[in-house]
């Protein structure tokens, strides 16, 4: 079972596997070096949209061969996303990413009904992993950067993804705590109540692949001295492997305190929903946070 990142790239090297990576509007230092650190490991061919003076300049500037990538010379940037997303829409990419491009762009274009990557009536999502040093396995999550305040329903399909991306890492049945602000049942919570409900829909066999509590507040969640304090008995609480929160709000504060106020941490995101999956990294995240990223999406199709 993969439980850290470093596990994540042996896996990968071990299997040998390769996908075709197409980076849109790939002009940018962080973007470049990420796609290039993934293509020297093995696990990406690279290809990169964008202006070819800029990215031959940048690979220039920090000395990397500019060899290991294609370069399809495009130097519009609605252009060479829209370009970038058709090539994976067309088949000749396997992961899209984000390169230096805004994040409204990069949607538009893969929410484009002709061209794009979303299923119709589909629903698109982020997925999460988080490494942290105080937690003795990998915390996947979801979802903290698309769906603001999922219904039901996209709860129901949101776990679905998050599961997928879990079981990709080799987890046969992972422990999926649905988070609320208590671990009682209260009707005056909305969100303990759907917690409740996922849970039954998880022990009914109508969410496969996991073992599920809710509702969860996160401290019993991740933490075995919080469990035996509140004397808590479940098969989830203290060694969740999943966090299902019930809005963007407090997913995306668990996301960016990891990564703020946690030494040591290191992160992965993805959009999942889509025919491909596609890395949404910020333009302000670290070279380690997209490599990451680009091993996550490798690793979800290559079951």
């Amino acid at each position: 079972m993969i439980t850290k990142f470093s596990d994540l790239f042996a896996e990968l090297r071990d299997k040998k596997v390769c996908k075709r990576l197409i980076v849109a509007w790939g002009v940018d230092e962080h973007s470049i070096e990420a796609a290039y650190k993934a293509a020297e490991a093995g696990f990406v061919s690279a290809t990169l949209v964008g202006d070819e003076a800029i990215i031959k300049e940048v690979c220039d500037k920090h000395g990397f061969d500019v060899s290991k990538f294609e370069i399809v010379n495009n130097p519009v940037e609605l252009k060479a996303v829209a370009q970038a997303v058709q090539m994976v829409h067309d088949g000749q990419g396997d992961v899209l990413m984000k390169g230096l491009c805004s994040t409204d762009k990069f949607l538009r274009a893969i929410l484009n009904k002709a061209t794009g990557l979303l299923p119709e009536k589909g629903l698109l999502s982020h997925v999460g992993v988080i490494e942290n040093p105080l937690y003795h396995k990998l915390i996947f999550l979801a979802d903290m950067a698309v769906v603001p305040a999922p219904d039901f329903r996209q709860k129901v399909k949101i776990t679905n993804f998050t599961l997928n991306v879990a079981h990709s890492f080799g987890i046969a049945k992972p422990k999926v705590a649905f988070i609320s602000a208590t671990e009682q049942m209260l009707d005056s919570i909305p969100s303990a109540m759907e917690a409740a409900m996922l849970a039954k829909m998880c022990d009914r066999g109508q969410i496969r692949g996991c073992i599920a509590d809710g509702p969860l507040a996160l401290d019993v969640a991740i933490d075995q001295e919080s469990v035996e304090i509140k004397k808590l008995v479940s098969p989830v609480a203290g060694d969740a492997d999943v966090l299902i929160f019930p809005n963007i709000e407090s997913a995306n504060v668990f996301w960016k305190t990891n990564s703020k106020l946690a030494s040591g941490v290191r992160q992965a995101g993805m959009l999942v929903g889509t025919t491909a999956p596609c890395v949404l990294a910020s333009r302000a995240d670290s070279v380690d946070t997209k490599l990451n990223s680009i091993a996550e999406a490798v690793m979800s199709i290559s079951k």
